[in-house]
């Protein structure tokens, strides 16, 4: 893989490589709207790590369609320029995370391995892949690599009402059973969590505002049809609201 050539790569387990990608989706914080505290804060944190200043393993986390995935290619558009690289890995490709370290660690290039829609069932215990990085083994962690991941559950791991079953009172204190303290410390592996919420109509439509800023009809009428469109998705996200411009953006005009 030539670093200096390309700058994000995406796992392919089938070939057991990391394909450069020569056409990146490139996004930037000017292009996501309402995410202030969120990108100050990813973006200190990455701005630490390139300098070799302590950073964080980040786990963004909350509702879909809010802009956690977005952040992270924004974080990386922004500071590309700074011998910073992006690996993207899918959840299901985890047990090669140790082989993918093992190459990186030799590179002089910072690195963001993004795990996309990260979470696990019930009796999944591939989260342990994780550990080399998170938890470091007899191998020192590498100092060039970060783990961000996103995550429309807070503990990662898919938690049901028989956990409570495991909750005991002793002396007036309160102990977790070992199966919630094992989905509780898979998280708490992040030393930073970014959450993300569906925000108010008004939000909504300010977003829509965003995509249509060169609108010149009745803005009633496309905060209506906006509306109706959030509505039918029962979502007030960036994501419908960018999927409302791209469906009316031919029509309303």
């Amino acid at each position: 893989m030539d670093w200096q050539r390309y700058e994000a790569a995406i796992f392919r387990a089938r070939k057991e490589i990391l394909k450069p990608v020569d056409d990146i989706d490139e996004v930037y914080f000017k292009d996501l709207l309402g995410l202030e505290k969120q990108k100050e804060l990813i973006y200190q944190n990455t701005l630490n790590f390139i300098d070799d200043k302590p950073a964080h393993h980040t786990l963004l986390w909350g509702a879909k369609g809010c802009g956690k995935s977005s952040l992270v290619r924004a974080v990386f558009c922004e500071l590309k320029h700074r011998d910073l690289r992006l690996v993207e890995i899918s959840k299901d490709d985890l047990h090669f995370l140790v082989d993918i370290i093992d190459d990186l660690r030799k590179e002089t290039y910072k690195f963001i391995i993004f795990c996309d829609d990260l979470s696990f069932e019930e009796n999944d215990n591939s989260y342990k892949f994780l550990k080399p990085l998170l938890d470091g083994s007899i191998e020192k962690i590498p100092n060039n690599i970060l783990f961000y991941a996103s995550s429309n559950r807070r503990h990662l791991v898919k938690e049901n009402i028989s956990d409570n079953e495991q909750v005991s009172m002793v002396n007036g204190e309160l102990h977790l059973g070992d199966l919630i303290e094992e989905k509780l410390s898979l998280s708490d592996r992040f030393g930073l969590w970014i959450s993300f919420y569906q925000g108010s109509f008004d939000e909504y439509l300010k977003l829509v505002d965003f995509y249509f800023e060169d609108f010149k009809g009745d803005r009633n009428e496309l905060h209506s049809k906006a509306k109706e469109f959030s509505h039918l998705r029962a979502s007030r996200s960036a994501r419908t609201a960018k999927q409302f411009y791209i469906a009316f953006k031919d029509i309303l005009k």
